[in-house]
């Protein structure tokens, strides 16, 4: 069994595992004709046959993020008997990469892939939906997400804001600091640089006395061999290595404080979610599902021995920030969040919430799960 093949099966027995868990809850809860009847319909071949195609921000070459998107699309064919197929397409082909939520916002296009703090210029709690700087990792992420309360603060917000429902569908894990092209030894060898770096984490940078860049993935090689930018984040050593940035900037720092545990987005226009027969609906989540547990431990797998490769390499110097730039950048977040906060009163709604879960999460991570780390490592 292949790569491809071994995902799309794991993907498929998680969300046979999550319908399983909903038809659980809906029995205990009363609701389990209403489950009943979904299935019947499914069985009988009632359901519409359904094709959508979705675009996303991302280069077909990277097998992982654009990878997610397929989990998902293959997934939800395979929950549907192939009766709701969705085609992902590559960043640029439906929309350009950083106009995802806008293109299905406006109805362009039906269903998107993408990273939602691409769009905090729409409104700053996009953010919450992927990251925010020394927030929570992949799995304090799906916790406040899916117990926390996270995802039924953002939904309703999307509907409201734009008309528009997401689920989470794949999950990067903490990122690297990022390629550039000259050593980073004090906060003050971060004013002037030109970097790419999107999201609430260049709104720090930028406190910092960063020139900060948004550049879609397929464009950042280019931009740094030209020396447009000095700098740029993407994602980790897998993708870093394919899109080739080791022949372009010789520093690669960690860590990636500004994406702990980033959250990728299935975007859908409500008016076509609604008209969705609510089994597909119910695929949708459970495809959503597969995809975020999918693409998560595709990166774990892979980015190791990747990391490996670029340092045994000669090419590149893996450093880490100095702990001025860690403790500037912390106190610059906090700052910045409560910015945002005093001005968007729809930011602060979730902040103050999300702050609480966040603490009390990172106090037990911190005694439980660190130690353990630490000493494994040490």
């Amino acid at each position: 069994m292949g790569r491809r093949q071994l995902l799309g099966a794991a993907g498929m027995l998680a969300a046979g595992g999550v319908i399983a868990a909903c038809s659980d809850d809906d029995a205990t809860s009363g609701s389990g004709a209403g489950d009943a009847d979904d299935d019947a319909e499914m069985a009988q071949g009632d359901l519409p046959d359904i094709e959508w195609d979705m675009a996303t921000s991302w280069p077909l070459s990277l097998d992982t993020i654009f990878g997610g998107a397929e989990i998902f699309a293959e997934t939800l064919a395979s929950l549907t008997n192939d009766k709701f197929k969705v085609s992902p397409k590559a960043g640029g082909e439906l929309a350009p990469p950083l106009e995802v939520l806008n293109v299905v916002e406006d109805g362009a296009v039906k269903i998107g892939h993408t990273a939602s703090y691409y769009y905090t210029g729409k409104s700053p709690v996009t953010a919450f939906g992927t990251a925010l700087p020394f927030g929570l990792n992949s799995r304090q992420q799906n916790s406040w997400l899916y117990e926390g309360g996270g995802l039924e603060l953002l939904q309703e917000f999307y509907a409201e804001k734009f008309r528009v429902i997401q689920f989470p569908a794949g999950n990067t894990g903490v990122q690297m600091g990022g390629w550039f092209s000259k050593e980073i030894n004090s906060v003050a060898d971060l004013r002037g640089l030109r970097m790419r770096i999107p999201g609430l984490g260049g709104q720090v940078m930028e406190k910092l006395g960063v020139n900060v860049q948004v550049i879609a993935g397929g464009e950042i090689f280019q931009a740094l061999q030209t020396g447009t930018i000095d700098a740029a984040e993407w994602v980790g050593p897998y993708d870093d290595q394919k899109l080739g940035f080791q022949d372009a900037a010789r520093f690669y720092y960690y860590p990636g404080w500004w994406e702990p545990g980033p959250t990728l987005e299935v975007q859908i226009g409500l008016g076509e979610w609604e008209q969705l027969p609510s089994p597909y609906q119910r695929a949708v989540e459970a495809a959503a599902k597969a995809a975020n547990l999918g693409m998560m431990a595709r990166y774990d797998a892979v980015n190791p021995a990747a990391l490996a490769e670029l340092v045994d390499s000669g090419k590149v110097e893996l450093r880490p920030f100095p702990d001025d730039v860690m403790q500037a950048a912390s106190t610059a977040s906090e700052e910045l969040l409560d910015e945002i906060a005093a001005d968007d009163s729809d930011f602060g709604a979730i902040l103050e919430p999300w702050r609480d879960f966040r603490d009390r999460i990172q106090e037990w991570h911190g005694l439980a799960e660190a130690a353990v780390i630490n000493f494994a490592a040490s």
